[in-house]
């Protein structure tokens, strides 16, 4: 990568705290090392109050800032199947996850930064407009200070920036996208990039050039305010760990959004 002296700083993301029970899923404690930023399951799609627990800890000790990662109600599907809800049952959802989260926060002596759908909500929000329009309401009601992290360009964005919340365009430094902008279903071939040099130079077209090739072959626009490493995946470490190398060999500044 070659760095821009006038790039915006970048944001490294990582959903994580997604064990449940006496099931485990991600390297936390690791990843923590890499991120600024965790996105922490809820309980709706993963996520207990004894993980919750743990990973707020975990990150507020690494000064790692601290998000909540809402879900649809869906442990055995992990969040990813869309389901058909009302824009009032969205808010909702969004309104009881982040309290959640928040009061673990606060108990830590930290404080939420942020929050960010999981899965299939955040699919479902970054095209349908009143999903948007709730979640962005429901966020800026449990705190307007709260940032709302949305796929780049999405409805989700659009409607926190509409109702006064400061917002985190979001790429992907591990899937591929279509040429309308939105992830490739993880039910299609392809829509995991599972190769770190692929996903390096990835992450530099939309870092640097703000474009991302599509599997159709066009290019599609993207700004690049956080970028998410999924924490479940096997690779998750060695993506992060390379990935943040290649960052910051390049000159670019690591920090949570707007600091």
């Amino acid at each position: 990568m070659t760095a821009d002296p006038t790039k915006r700083s970048l944001d490294l993301n990582c959903d994580m705290g997604e064990s449940y029970g006496p099931g485990s899923a991600g390297n936390d404690a690791a990843l923590l090392d890499y991120v600024t930023s965790a996105n922490i399951a809820c309980g709706f799609h993963a996520g207990d109050p004894g993980t919750m627990h743990k990973t707020v800890q975990l990150a507020i000790g690494k000064r790692v800032a601290v998000g909540a990662h809402p879900s649809l109600p869906d442990l055995q599907g992990f969040g990813r199947r869309t389901m058909s809800i009302t824009p009032d049952e969205a808010y909702d959802l969004i309104i009881y996850q982040v309290g959640a989260l928040a009061g673990f926060a606060r108990a830590l002596g930290g404080k939420l930064s942020h929050v960010k759908p999981h899965g299939a909500l955040y699919n479902m929000a970054a095209m349908d407009r009143k999903l948007a329009n709730a979640i962005a309401e429901a966020v800026k009601d449990s705190d307007p200070n709260l940032i709302l992290f949305g796929l780049a360009f999405s409805e989700l964005v659009r409607a926190g920036e509409e109702v006064g919340l400061t917002v985190a365009n979001e790429v992907f430094a591990d899937r591929t996208y279509q040429a309308d902008g939105s992830l490739t279903p993880r039910s299609q071939p392809n829509a995991l990039i599972k190769d770190v040099n692929a996903s390096i130079e990835h992450v530099r077209r939309m870092v640097e050039d703000g474009k991302v090739k599509s599997l159709q072959g066009t290019d599609v626009p993207v700004r690049a305010d956080t970028l998410c490493i999924h924490g479940d995946e096997p690779t998750a470490l060695e993506f992060v760990q390379k990935i943040r190398k290649a960052l910051t060999d390049s000159g670019i500044r690591l920090a949570p959004v707007g600091q």
